[in-house]
Order: C-alpha cells, then sequence, then structure tokens
C-alpha cells in the first residue's frame, strides 16, 4: 500500500518591485511565534527583523518554519518593495533603518 498524504498549498504574494534584490543569511528567531492552525511556528515572507522598528536590519525573503527552534533565512539587504503588499506595514522607525531599501 503506497504511503499518501494531503499537499498543503502555500500562497506567496510576490511584494518585490524589481528582479534586482540583495540578500543575507540570516538566524530567525522562534521566540514570540505562535503555532498555527497546522500547529507549525512560520515566519511569513515580508516580516521586517529583528523588530518592525529602528533596530530593523532587513526583511525575510521567504517563510521560515521556527517550529523546532531557530532556523536560518534569506533576509533582504537592498532592494525595490512593494509597500502595500507587505503583510504588516513597516514603521516610520524601520524604514528609516532600512537604508537601502526602496519602498514604492
Amino acid at each position: 500500500m503506497p504511503y499518501v498524504s494531503n499537499v498543503q498549498k502555500a500562497e506567496r504574494v510576490n511584494f518585490l518591485a524589481s528582479s534586482k534584490v540583495q540578500s543575507f543569511t540570516y538566524k530567525v528567531s522562534d521566540v514570540g511565534v505562535v503555532a498555527g492552525s497546522n500547529g507549525k511556528k512560520i515566519v511569513k515572507a515580508g516580516t521586517v527583523l529583528p523588530a518592525n522598528d529602528g533596530t530593523a536590519k532587513g526583511i525575510l525573503y521567504t517563510d521560515v518554519d521556527v517550529t523546532n527552534g531557530p532556523q536560518p533565512g534569506s533576509l533582504i539587504d537592498q532592494a525595490y518593495i512593494l509597500e502595500a503588499r507587505l503583510h504588516t506595514a513597516p514603521s516610520e522607525e524601520a524604514k528609516t533603518a532600512l537604508k537601502n531599501i526602496t519602498f514604492r
């Protein structure tokens, strides 16, 4: 008997305004992340990290599963971003801290 499981569909909104993107590896923390209905702790793409304030270093490029603890992720350092498509709007302090990111 073959092993069969349900396939989960992932939907991702494109928040990039250009194909020119510079990113680097960043350790995504699991602190304060709440598990969803499927029991997984997911930090969504487009999240300003480490916080949405003056300490911001970049924007998360892809979803990261931190269910089993901190995991590496790709943090955007330089790009053109469509602000209206982010799931959480960046604060004015975060925009100032993200000097190499242009919001449109």
